[in-house]
């Protein structure tokens, strides 16, 4: 192909992928009006990828060739997979960068051993996509039981959303959803290349739709502490303090902990856990 055609036929590939994409998939709020084409808008597109809708209009239209930023912009919000992201560099006329990829993230040594000294206290290990990577057995006993969870899906944002029995678990869950939803939205910030974390956010926007209206709404939150209450079928009411704890050897891990106000309800309600914990072990 001559270089016309090129910029021609990555304008037409441009116009296919936002066909079809929806608002919800990219994370924007739905305005419920009508749409004259199927999929997002030029605006849309050019909003995600940080550029003027008429530098983004004249890429569709063939009048000139992106840079090797603003593909990797676009590769990022049109959602492509590796061979539709080398297609696009291809019809660019540039090498794609190969994203480096990201060894599976395991618990630090040292949260493993702090897990197994709080017999008494619920506790996970939360990675960089909000992955659990650890848990104790009374956390198992208060949420879920993880190890029941394949560890591909084994995400706190994918089982808020995919479990029938956390809506049920938590008392207020739309308010907890929504403020783990906040803090991915601030992880997404922080790895905006992260395809796997791009994966999840495409996944649970089409799959739910709070999920989709709450990250359209662009909410930021960190998720280092809070106050959640529980029904629970063993324990019965709990409400306890939720924090997280940084690990001081990596800043993608922190560990979440559970704890009760002593000499309350709840304080009792975590030791009759514990002791059934024991005991079903």
């Amino acid at each position: 192909m001559t270089s016309d055609a090129q910029v021609n036929e990555l304008g037409e590939f441009l116009k296919e992928r936002r066909a079809g994409l929806s608002p919800r998939t990219v994370g924007l709020p739905e305005t419920g009006g009508p749409r004259r084409v199927p999929g997002l808008r030029r605006e849309e597109v050019a909003l995600l990828a940080a550029i003027s809708t008429d530098h983004y209009t004249r890429l569709e239209q063939g009048r000139i060739q992106p840079s090797a930023p603003v593909l990797a912009a676009l590769v990022r919000v049109l959602h492509l997979n590796n061979d539709q992201r080398d297609h696009l560099f291809e019809l660019a006329g540039r090498q794609a960068a190969r994203p480096s990829r990201q060894a599976a993230q395991k618990a630090q040594p040292q949260l493993r051993r702090l897990l197994d000294d709080l017999t008494a206290t619920p506790s996970v290990v939360i990675g960089r996509r909000m992955d659990v990577l650890a848990w104790n057995p009374l956390a198992a006993a208060l949420l879920t039981d993880f190890a029941k969870v394949p560890e591909t899906e084994r995400n706190y944002v994918r089982i808020l959303f995919s479990d029938p029995a956390m809506r049920t678990l938590y008392a207020d869950w739309r308010t907890v959803a929504r403020e783990w939803v906040s803090h991915l939205r601030m992880l997404a910030t922080t790895y905006p290349d992260d395809p796997r974390l791009t994966g999840l956010v495409g996944e649970l926007s089409v799959q739910d739709t709070d999920f989709g209206r709450w990250w359209g709404s662009r909410h930021v939150a960190s998720r280092s502490m809070g106050r959640e209450k529980f029904h629970h079928p063993v324990a019965g009411e709990l409400v306890l303090d939720r924090d997280a704890l940084a690990c001081g050897t990596d800043p993608d891990q922190e560990i979440v902990v559970w704890t009760a106000e002593p000499d309350t309800p709840s304080h009792e309600g975590l030791r009759v856990l514990t002791s059934w914990t024991s005991l079903s072990r």
